[in-house]
Order: C-alpha cells, then sequence, then structure tokens
C-alpha cells in the first residue's frame, strides 16, 4: 500500500488512482471498522435485505461484498477513481453481478436520482476530504464546501425515511456541523452512538423524516 507523503493527498483523487494502480488486481483495505464489526448495527439499522443502499467513495473495501453476502444484493458502488471502479467491476462481475459499480464524485452523485435510494453509507469517505485540515477545529472554507456538498446530495438521493450511515473516528462536537445546519434541507433527526472500547469510532445516523 503506497501511502501519501502528506496527509492532505487522502483528499486528491491523483493520489487514489495512483495508489491503485500500483495495488495487485486482489488488493483490498478497510478504514476504521470492517463490516463484522458493525454487522449487528447494520441490520438492525436496514432490516430489509431488499434496501438500495449507495456506497460511498467505495475504494477496494470489502465492506460491500460482505454486506452481499451477509444477504444485502442491491448495492450500488460509487467512486471518483476510475482506477479502483474497473477493478472492483472486474472482480465482482461474476460472483456478485447485482451489485454496480460507477465512477461517480460525491460532492455531486451526477446521474443518480432524486429520492432514489433507500441507505447511504459513508465509511471513511467524508473524512479523506477533511485531511487537508490541520486546525479540526477551524477547518477551511473548501473542507466545509465539499463536505456540506457530500450531505446535500446524499439527502437528495434519499427516499423519505431514507438513512445515511457515516462511520467515522471523528467525535461529535467535530463532525455535527457536516450532518446538522442550513444545507440539510429536509427534516431529518441525527442519531450518534459510539463504537469500541478503546479507540473509539462513531456512528451517526441521519434520518430523512
Amino acid at each position: 500500500m503506497s501511502l501519501p507523503h502528506k496527509n492532505e493527498e487522502y483528499g486528491t483523487e491523483v493520489y487514489w488512482d495512483k495508489r491503485y494502480e500500483q495495488e495487485a488486481e486482489d488488493a483490498s483495505f478497510d478504514w476504521f471498522k470492517t463490516y463484522a464489526d458493525v454487522a449487528n448495527d447494520i441490520r438492525k439499522l436496514i432490516p430489509d435485505k431488499a434496501a438500495r443502499i449507495l456506497m460511498l467513495g467505495c475504494g477496494n473495501s470489502k465492506f460491500s461484498e460482505d454486506m452481499w453476502e451477509d444477504g444485502y444484493k442491491n448495492i450500488v458502488n460509487v467512486d471518483y477513481s476510475p482506477v479502483v471502479i474497473e477493478k472492483m467491476r472486474n472482480r465482482h462481475k461474476d460472483m456478485r453481478p447485482e451489485m454496480t459499480w460507477e465512477v461517480k464524485d460525491v460532492r455531486t452523485l451526477d446521474g443518480l436520482d432524486t429520492s432514489s435510494f433507500d441507505i447511504a453509507i459513508d465509511k471513511g469517505t467524508m473524512d479523506a476530504m477533511m485531511t487537508s485540515s490541520t486546525d479540526v477545529w477551524d477547518p477551511p472554507e473548501q473542507v466545509i464546501k465539499d463536505c456540506t456538498a457530500e450531505v446535500s446530495q446524499v439527502i437528495r438521493v434519499l427516499k423519505r425515511n431514507g438513512i445515511f450511515i457515516y462511520i467515522t473516528f471523528g467525535q461529535p462536537h467535530f463532525r455535527r456541523r457536516y450532518l446538522t445546519g442550513p444545507h440539510v434541507t429536509r427534516s431529518t433527526s441525527l442519531e450518534i452512538n459510539q463504537l469500541g472500547e478503546s479507540f473509539h469510532y462513531y456512528m451517526y445516523t441521519l434520518r430523512m423524516l
């Protein structure tokens, strides 16, 4: 795995394309938590295995694969790296043909219809867009713009009663601002749960009302 020289490279398409080009065809990496770590939480939040699920910034994570094996077949995986999308499409096309893989930027989600998904999941993607900031208390305008753009688009594509699941290491006083505010144009409710016993992660659940 090719690590960046600077953390802010995690937020660039150039870094990810180069990294995925250098990695083996069967390489995978999961940020923060694997599906097994949060499977019980996911099953409670998504009791309907037929739910249409949007995986934001899928990378080469096994999270979607493991969800598919657990019965969630209707998953649309998006990432802005055409390199990883092509690799993942080839990897899964025969064994998991129901899953689709599309090149899309989470800040625009061009081509995805309004109110077309039951669930959207972000595990580390929004965090990658925050790496250009060294001040979590006062992030630069571009970070705020990118993160709120993603949330706005997620809200657009979720159906009524849809759920946005965001898994991160970011504590509530640093992350809540991106999930609430004037860019959230629908009625929503936000629930925050702590994951883990030592180094804590968080699962933010934003429900469309």
